[in-house]
């Protein structure tokens, strides 16, 4: 097994934790996690790319072991999660470097890479959405009624996914042998959702969500204006982002490989070979 370290950068005196493996000289991937994880959804994944890249996986401000200040102690938005990941880059000393985004890593990531385009030289997107298709209404409706007027008669309906019930249909659903998913998975993102004050870190960014879709527009403009290689390789049985959304790339990014998995939103517990597989196939492609 190739070793991963577990460490921690101070960026504007806020603790940012992060996974690394691999040479420091080889290509570096950032793996970008979801909601409501952190970067042990890429405990497995790391070392099975490290032994021919560096693999990078930091944990977002509010998120596994990096600070979770509270809501007026920081802004929490998707431009303010952008902002330190690219300062913590920045003090890494990454430049150059493959993109894996899944879910709040995916609008994360589109900032990243519209901000340095440049530096960007690929992106691998599992179940992490930047068209309005594959957006699942049974799951999206309540939360986009919140943003729009958040209040008593809202508000119910998102808590409830910070519930033990709804993390563990995160990554169960659309699983067919849900046996392959580990309970650790949600025990750990539930232990850290329920540490006091972070509901509200939340809902503040259930309430940001919206700005995401907003900047849709400048995203499928960085695609054409760039032509970045981009795999999509995606939980086709996604209760959250449908196979839609991965079908899309294909229109500002026709030479994008798509490839839907007979798995739901966290496709890695069940399918981690099969994505490393093709990842390893397209970055040996599109990085050499």
């Amino acid at each position: 097994m190739i070793p991963v370290r577990h460490l921690t950068e101070d960026v504007n005196g806020l603790t940012v934790f992060y996974r690394e493996a691999g040479p420091q000289d080889a290509p570096t991937i950032v793996l970008l996690h979801g909601f409501p994880s952190s970067s042990h959804m890429f405990r497995n994944l790391i070392p099975a790319l490290a032994d021919r890249y560096h693999v990078i996986a930091p944990d977002h401000i509010g998120f596994g072991y990096s600070s979770a200040p509270s809501v007026e102690e920081f802004s929490y938005t998707f431009d303010s999660l952008a902002e330190v990941t690219t300062a913590f880059l920045a003090q890494r000393g990454i430049r150059e470097h493959a993109l894996y985004v899944q879910d709040y890593g995916a609008p994360i990531g589109w900032r990243l890479a519209m901000g340095a385009p440049s530096r960007v030289t690929a992106i691998v997107t599992q179940n992490g959405n930047a068209y309005t298709e594959g957006f699942v209404d049974a799951f999206w409706g309540g939360l986009f009624a919140y943003a729009a007027a958040p209040g008593p008669d809202t508000e119910p309906g998102v808590r409830a996914a910070l519930s033990l019930e709804s993390t563990r249909w995160q990554y169960e659903n659309g699983v067919t042998d849900r046996s392959l998913v580990s309970p650790d998975a949600w025990a750990h993102d539930q232990a850290l959702l329920d540490r006091p004050g972070n509901a509200e870190i939340q809902l503040a960014l259930f309430r940001d969500y919206p700005s995401n879709v907003d900047l849709y527009p400048k995203v499928h403009e960085y695609f054409r204006a760039s032509q970045v290689p981009l795999l999509a390789v995606w939980g086709a049985n996604d209760g959250i982002f449908g196979p839609g959304g991965a079908r899309a790339f294909l229109k500002d990014l026709p030479e994008a490989e798509v490839h839907l998995l007979d798995s739901g939103h966290f496709a890695l517990e069940s399918h981690l070979d099969v994505i490393a597989g093709y990842m390893r196939g397209f970055l040996g492609k599109v990085l050499s």
